[in-house]
């Protein structure tokens, strides 16, 4: 691989220099960090990260190589990639290329040699900021302009660019096959789950097969006539990029589906990530831009019921107000040790729940794994 300038500038006129790799190109976005040593394979394919340049803050990235198997969705969905060092040697028996073919091949540019803890400082210290990454126009002056007048994140609804054009039953990938929670007998298709993709990935399809459901996966456009055609025993709502506040047609549906539900009985339903955005904004709340986010797989997260800690995996930019909510329909179940943000709600009569972080944990630690198991049991008890 031939050396190639790139830069990273930023919109407060921090620049940094690196090598390229990936596509050559130029591309804006708002610039995060993520804290996972590992699961490169699984940010790169989140469908959260549209509309991003992630930096990933581990130091040496790609020894492992990319297999289809680990992918969690159709492609990668970022604006850009940047590391502190590319690996020259990828070895693992199930590696299929290395990340530069894979951002080529998906045509994203890449950016290695930075000084990522640098970067992650100034995020830190002044918040989420826009920037461009190029490969091609080395003109700080010129690629400031750029990036000064590029759209951020807030008002844009970036859900619609990464949902499924149309309804599809979930086979499976081709990936890791899921296997149920120890001392538990499933029975496929017990549960017909419909997933609201706004960006859904993988490891949510799979987890929901393993625990024995049949899961349609159906576009953010749907509505609830749709859904009420499909009669479902439950609904997901998935994951996703952005701001949520301009969903309004998910948000929408996900209100007419709280307020008649198809059956004429309550309708289980469990938010993940953008979900539980969606979730509390059809619930009377209101949401709100972070700092710089939660992007990582070591965040510590209470549930307030148990006095547990997990160690979770999160990606979002927003977060639901917790005082906004109405208290006399929402109970707090889980809350962020590192800066007390909301991380889960429920309704305290209806069959309603969601999670602000992934359970699925694709990639990172199982600790909220149940999850899933306790949206099978409200099913289940619902449809009778």
């Amino acid at each position: 691989m031939m050396d190639r300038p790139a830069i990273l500038a930023l919109e407060d006129g921090t620049i940094f220099r690196g090598t390229a790799f990936g596509a050559q190109g130029e591309r804006c976005g708002e610039v995060v960090f993520n804290t996972s040593m590992t699961g490169y394979q699984e940010v790169l394919t989140d469908p959260s990260y549209r509309g991003q340049i992630v930096a990933m803050t581990y130091p040496l990235i790609g020894n492992y190589g990319i297999n289809a198997a680990d992918a969690e969705s159709r492609g990668i969905w970022l604006e850009g990639f940047v590391v502190r060092e590319l690996s020259r040697v990828v070895s693992n028996w199930r590696s299929e290329m290395d990340v530069d073919a894979y951002l080529k091949k998906q045509n994203v540019p890449g950016i290695q040699g930075v000084d990522t803890r640098e970067l992650t400082k100034r995020l830190r210290t002044v918040g989420a900021l826009k920037g461009i990454l190029s490969t091609q126009d080395v003109n700080v002056e010129s690629l400031l302009a750029k990036v000064r007048s590029s759209p951020g994140l807030g008002g844009r609804d970036l859900v619609q660019s990464v949902s499924c054009p149309a309804t599809y039953r979930w086979q499976g990938d081709g990936g890791t096959k899921l296997e149920p929670p120890a001392g538990v007998t499933v029975q496929s298709g017990s549960c017909r789950v419909l997933v609201m993709d706004c960006g859904v990935k993988y490891g949510i399809l799979r987890r929901l097969q393993a625990c024995g459901c049949e899961v349609m996966v159906v576009p953010s456009s749907t509505t609830a006539q749709q859904v009420a055609e499909l009669d479902p025993d439950g609904i997901m709502l998935s994951n996703g990029p952005g701001d949520p506040e301009p969903v309004t047609n998910v948000i929408s549906t996900v209100q007419q589906l709280i307020k008649d539900p198809p059956r004429k009985r309550p309708l289980p339903i469990f938010g993940i990530c953008l979900g539980q955005q969606i979730l509390g904004l059809a619930l009377g709340g209101k949401t709100y831009k972070l700092k710089f986010g939660h992007h990582g797989a070591n965040q510590p997260v209470k549930d307030l019921r148990t006095g547990q800690v997990a160690i979770t995996v999160q990606n979002h930019g927003f977060c639901v107000d917790v005082n906004t909510l109405p208290s006399d329909e929402i109970e707090v179940t889980h809350m962020n040790l590192n800066d007390q943000t909301l991380e889960g709600l429920q309704h305290k009569r209806l069959p309603i729940f969601s999670v602000q972080y992934h359970p699925e944990a694709s990639p990172g630690p199982h600790d909220a794994r149940y999850l899933f198991d306790r949206f099978v049991e409200l099913m289940e008890k619902h449809r009778k």
